[in-house]
């Protein structure tokens, strides 16, 4: 019989007596409302009717119970009543089958778990761990490019022998430990503050570690609205104009919107003169962007593929409707031949590749997979003297 841990990494199993469920869910969590359990055992019987598994080995019923609540432990879940536990059990049980379903194809070039968001349906996630707002105009029209003016930018004219064939800078040391914005939507502020940690140890030799939360609470506007939204393009705006950003260990991340702190605004540990837009829909003036420094970037982080991404080059099923800020930091090749965006991401270590995913470059759409070209943006900085508080 598989173990807990064992069921949630196994490629495929079966199911002994599927009604079994009924009866040792029930016993062992002492559910009233036994409708739960019926539905998690439609949501089984309708696994089982896939392809049949290529493993003979046998799950019992009760397992779901005892990895659900391996997974509580884990990840300090705790519901208000059962009848809650009840509807997030049905949701873990529904998106594990899901994990255990698609790896079980093995003709993937990525691989999905169980994590942090296992017990959330995809609106709530949505809802609570993205919040990129696009402005007010068609992201891949030629009104979006005009009203920007973005007609150069300045790695334009940079040539193929200009750019590496792999960069990562994590290497450079211009990469800060991987951050978690919890249920706040303010992957937006993640994003901008990535970016500017990474020009600014370009520019000064010191790696900081910058305030997202000076972001939430001081830059809102018609744009951004904090634990509401927002978007880079904004932000750099905000932080160029007030001149410049404090850093995190002076102005700390709760995770929640707060009143602006005025006495910390002006303690910068980083300034910029300015952003630029990157030509939307153009994969390759992106790769040259990434080769100088880490660049803002919006995806369509919409779908259960990508929401239990795990490891691998992501290559799904996704759109072009931005929902989603996070940072490119490096790009390369794998050993198979497959090239891919390095991307740092905002939902904490346990999430992909130690907070990482790897997303498929030169996917096709002149926006890139998930709509990773249509909206790159990074800050733009002179030469300053080291800041006093270096990560």
């Amino acid at each position: 019989m598989l173990s807990p841990s064992q069921l949630a990494k196994s490629k495929s199993f079966s199911i002994r007596d599927p009604s079994l469920i009924y009866t040792k869910c029930s016993t062992a969590m002492a559910f009233q409302n036994n409708l739960v359990i019926i539905a998690i055992l439609s949501i089984i019987l309708g696994a089982m009717a896939q392809p049949p598994a290529t493993s003979n080995d046998e799950v019992d019923p009760s397992t779901f119970l005892k990895t659900f609540e391996q997974w509580m432990a884990q990840f300090g879940r705790t519901y208000g009543d059962n009848a809650e536990k009840q509807r997030r059990l049905t949701i873990f049980v529904k998106n594990l089958l899901f994990v255990n379903n698609f790896n079980s194809q093995g003709n993937k070039t990525y691989k999905l778990s169980v994590n942090l968001f296992s017990d959330m349906a995809n609106e709530e996630f949505l809802g609570l761990y993205t919040g990129f707002q696009a402005p007010n105009v068609t992201l891949n029209s030629s009104s979006f490019r005009g009203q920007r003016n973005i007609k150069s930018f300045r790695y334009q004219d940079l040539s193929e022998t200009d750019v590496p064939t792999r960069i990562d800078w994590r290497e450079q040391g211009a990469v800060t430990p991987v951050k978690e914005q919890g249920q706040c939507s303010s992957c937006w502020a993640f994003s901008a503050v990535a970016a500017i940690e990474g020009i600014t140890k370009i520019k000064s030799n010191q790696l900081i570690s910058l305030s997202e939360q000076q972001l939430v609470d001081c830059n809102r506007d018609q744009i951004n609205k904090g634990c509401g939204g927002g978007n880079m393009e904004d932000a750099f705006k905000y932080i160029n104009d007030n001149g410049g950003i404090t850093s995190e260990e002076n102005y700390q991340y709760k995770g929640a919107e707060e009143t602006c702190d005025t006495t910390k605004t002006t303690e910068y540990a980083a300034k910029i003169n300015g952003y630029e837009m990157v030509p939307p829909n153009s994969e390759n003036d992106l790769l040259k962007a990434v080769a100088k420094q880490p660049v803002s970037v919006a995806i369509d982080a919409d779908g259960d593929e990508f929401r239990a991404y795990a490891s691998g080059v992501f290559s799904g099923n996704c759109g072009t409707n931005l929902t989603h800020a996070v940072t490119i930091v490096g790009f390369g090749t794998t050993e198979e031949g497959t090239n891919y965006w390095l991307v740092k991401n905002s939902w904490g270590e346990t999430w992909g590749e130690k907070g990482y995913v790897r997303i498929l470059r030169n996917a096709g759409p002149p926006g890139g997979l998930c709509g990773i070209a249509m909206y790159p943006s990074y800050p733009t900085a002179s030469a300053m003297a080291p800041a006093p508080s270096p990560l």
